[in-house]
């Protein structure tokens, strides 16, 4: 729009050629546009960006010792309105010239406060000089117009006289021998490590060589009893096969000895007692006929008995001789069942004489005979 104008937001704009406020020489517009009546208002602008100056100067110390200072300051025109007016009272046509003037109101303050300083207060206690400066310029600045936001001191020598670095020797040297010492023990402790790396790692290679020895042995053992797990296995098959064989045999000869005392030690045993019978028979029988010789009484009938008493005690043998007869008590049981088979005889014989006695008197001994029972004839 004709003759509005609008400053930028690092500028302010400065317009003559009317009323301002208060005693104001112009009027001072920031951060917005006015107009400007043309021919009869004039407008300019002021920068109120950051502006930087250098400082290179020698200055002597309290001890007269000469030394060389570069320092940088930052500043900038004020953000007031009174800041403004006097730093454009001043550098509006030149304002490059803020910078030169800046560098030397600083120079002159600072040889002022180095001159009080020694040189090691002054390497020592840097800060200390940089304050004292800004605050010795500070109201000379101000009454131009301008700001100072930092002061920084770069760099401080004594042209090669060597006083710093003589001054810094000890420390230096205390630096150096701590450096060494620190070396030293990084040194020591990198050995250990290193001494510790190879105990671990000689430590390390003999528990795998352990565990690969006791691995292997496992292994061998292994196939050592997968190799012998088959002639083991067929020995084992072996015996057992032996062992049932055996008791096979055992059984066989067990039943063999039982078919042998079937077949032979029984029917030896009982034709043996037969035998045995038929002698006692035969010694009862004579007993009988010397009897019934001394007796004169029913001496026929006792004979014909007498001669009966074979057969019946014959009879009960030869049925003792078919029969499975197990004798437990061996010779004395013999005896006990020949004892037994004669006592019967006798038995018998005695019933048959005394139901004979009963009969009448006139009768002959052979109608007298009284068959044999059927029992008797049967044994």
């Amino acid at each position: 729009m004709l003759g509005y104008k609008v400053p930028a937001p690092d500028e302010a704009m400065l317009i003559s050629g009317g009323k301002a406020k208060g005693n104001a020489p112009f009027r001072v517009v920031t951060g917005h546009g006015a107009f400007v009546i043309p021919f009869f208002r004039k407008a300019a602008f002021l920068t109120l960006a950051m502006c930087e100056a250098e400082v290179a100067e020698k200055c002597v110390t309290q001890q007269g010792i000469t030394l060389n200072v570069r320092a940088v300051i930052a500043f900038k025109v004020g953000n007031d309105t009174e800041s403004i007016i006097a730093a454009a009272q001043r550098f509006l046509s030149e304002q490059d010239q803020m910078q030169v003037l800046t560098g030397r109101i600083f120079a002159g303050h600072l040889r002022s406060i180095i001159g009080s300083m020694t040189v090691e207060q002054i390497i020592r206690e840097r800060q200390k000089l940089a304050t004292e400066v800004l605050d010795g310029s500070k109201e000379e600045m101000a009454r131009i117009g301008l700001a100072v936001d930092a002061l920084q001191i770069q760099s401080i020598d004594d042209d090669g006289l060597g006083y710093i670095k003589a001054m810094s020797a000890p420390h230096n040297a205390a630096v150096q021998q701590q450096a060494q010492i620190a070396q030293a023990q990084a040194d020591q402790k990198a050995a250990e490590a290193e001494q510790e790396s190879q105990r671990k790692q000689a430590e390390f290679a003999r528990e795998t060589a352990i565990v690969k020895a006791q691995y292997k042995a496992e292994v061998d053992k292994a196939q050592a009893q997968a190799a012998q797990s088959g002639p083991l296995a067929e020995a084992q098959a072996q015996r057992e096969v032996l062992a049932m064989r055996t008791e096979l045999a055992q059984r066989a000869a067990e039943l063999r000895q039982q078919e042998l005392v079937a077949e032979v030690v029984k029917p030896a045993e009982a034709e043996a007692e037969r035998v045995r019978i038929l002698a006692v028979a035969d010694a009862e029988k004579m007993k009988i006929q010397a009897e019934a010789a001394a007796s004169h009484n029913r001496v026929a009938l006792d004979k014909l008995l007498i001669d009966q008493l074979p057969v019946i005690v014959e009879k009960a043998a030869l049925g003792l001789s078919n029969a499975n007869v197990t004798v437990l008590n061996g010779a004395d049981g013999i005896s006990q069942v020949a004892s037994g088979l004669v006592s019967q005889g006798l038995a018998i014989f005695d019933a048959l004489r005394n139901g004979v006695a009963k009969d009448d008197a006139g009768d002959t001994a052979e109608d007298n005979v009284t068959p044999l029972p059927a029992s008797v004839e049967g044994a």
